[in-house]
């Protein structure tokens, strides 16, 4: 399994503990902020390389 499998294979299942423990607006206010929250920390050049590698994983 690869890197990212593990990683995607673990967000469902924290995602699936959310939803059975919170009601389903904060689970989803938990899942979509804490990547948006890591994405507007980046630098403003992190940010171009970060959509830059996927564009390039789009087109193959």
């Amino acid at each position: 399994m690869s890197k990212n499998a593990k990683i995607a294979a673990g967000g469902v299942a924290v995602g699936l503990l959310l939803l059975i423990w919170l009601p389903w607006w904060a689970a989803l206010l938990i899942v979509v902020g804490v990547p948006v929250a890591a994405y507007l920390t980046l630098d403003p050049s992190q940010r171009r390389r970060l959509r830059r590698a996927t564009r390039k994983g789009i087109g193959r």
